[in-house]
């Protein structure tokens, strides 16, 4: 019963910590809670913390040179302050894999759990980061430059601080739940990096992009300048959040199959 209450208390001083300093809304904060909730049933302290890891270090990718990053706020839907929708999208994947370890206690559930963390940070850390990078990135279908912020760009930073995010929490990951398998190593970061060039290429593919009818930017709103936007490329129904979501979910399973088959 006390350890029940220190996970509790830990995981609800997180989500207060993370609203405070405005990386999540109230809706956010209270996803977060039932997120960690989950993966404290499967994994206890050791994934508690990798997950606390990944808030931790996105909330602060997030937070890092947030006035540089305002201009962009034009060209996203939402901003830094992560609502309920968008803590599914990056920890729904990871509270699964937890409830199916909790109930199987099959290794290849903490994989998939390792490797969707991972996925995420990787994709976090590129978006948040990458955009600071110097010269404009280059979208995949076209390899011409473009704006920064726009879904479907990669820059040469990205991709570098995206490896280096899977690297990290998969060496966390590691020492947590004692992984000494160099080979496992690499494999799943491997696939938390393909979890963050998945969601750039279905940025760049499926993903809605509008135009605002007045001032003619191109968003990923569907309101700009008080009017309703138009379609312009993509699917309507796939926004950032989906687009999050589907990377993890399909790089994660990927993962998880590919695991059992070797």
């Amino acid at each position: 019963m006390i350890e029940i209450s220190l996970y509790l208390l830990i995981i609800l001083i997180t989500c207060m910590g993370g609203y405070f300093v405005k990386s999540l809304s109230v809706s956010g904060a209270i996803a977060t809670f039932f997120i960690g909730v989950f993966v404290a049933i499967g994994f206890q302290w050791p994934g508690l913390l990798l997950l606390g890891v990944f808030f931790v270090t996105s909330s602060f990718c997030s937070m890092y040179k947030k006035q540089q990053k305002k201009k962009l706020g034009d060209m996203l839907e939402k901003g830094s302050a992560r609502d309920w929708i968008q803590v599914a999208a990056n920890g729904s994947v990871a509270s699964l894999a937890a409830i199916l370890y909790f109930v199987s206690e099959s290794s290849i559930w903490l994989i998939a759990f390792i490797i969707s963390v991972a996925a995420a940070n990787a994709d976090t850390w590129a978006s948040e980061l990458g955009v600071l990078s110097k010269n404009k990135p280059f979208y995949i279908l076209t390899w011409k430059r473009v704006e920064k912020g726009t879904s479907g760009a990669v820059s040469a930073l990205g991709t570098v601080v995206s490896l280096v995010a899977s690297l990290f929490i998969i060496l966390v990951a590691s020492f947590l739940f004692s992984l000494n398998s160099f080979s496992l190593l690499i494999f799943t970061t491997i696939f938390g990096y393909l979890g963050s060039a998945l969601d750039t290429l279905l940025g760049a593919t499926i993903q809605a992009r509008y135009s605002c009818v007045k001032c003619k930017i191109t968003t990923e709103k569907t309101m700009h300048c008080n009017l309703k936007t138009t379609l312009n490329k993509g699917m309507k129904w796939c926004n950032n959040d989906i687009v999050n979501f589907l990377s993890i979910f399909l790089t994660t399973a990927l993962g998880t199959v590919i695991y059992t088959l070797l």
